[in-house]
């Protein structure tokens, strides 16, 4: 399976998670935040950043449990909860917001 953005294509697994993580860009993070339904703002960008930044220290993306306490301690405590996650990604901060960052789907994701 492949999505095309600005006339390149780019290999998706079947639930749409980016195959090579190296092609990511912010077209590609925007064309599957559009297909997932997220009208991204500066707020999304930030966790989908963070994310990125935890992925190449870890080299493994956080399960919501995880993410939500990295979050906390690197972006204050308003940030750091479920609550403010879920909203801006309603079909689960990790693994929602893992596909829109390039990222593998986290384990223990279903």
């Amino acid at each position: 399976m492949a999505i095309e953005v600005n006339g390149k294509s780019y290999e998706v697994d079947e639930e749409g998670y980016l195959i090579n993580l190296g092609e990511w860009n912010e077209d590609v993070g925007s064309f599957l935040a559009q297909q997932e339904g997220v009208a991204m703002t500066e707020q999304h960008w930030e966790v989908i950043n963070f994310l990125r930044d935890y992925y190449n220290e870890f080299q493994i993306a956080p399960a919501v449990r995880v993410l939500t306490k990295a979050i906390g301690k690197k972006l204050g405590p308003e940030k750091g909860n479920s609550q403010y996650l879920y909203e801006l990604f309603p079909y689960g901060p990790a693994k929602q917001a893992c596909k829109i960052a390039g990222l593998p789907k986290p384990t223990g994701c279903v």
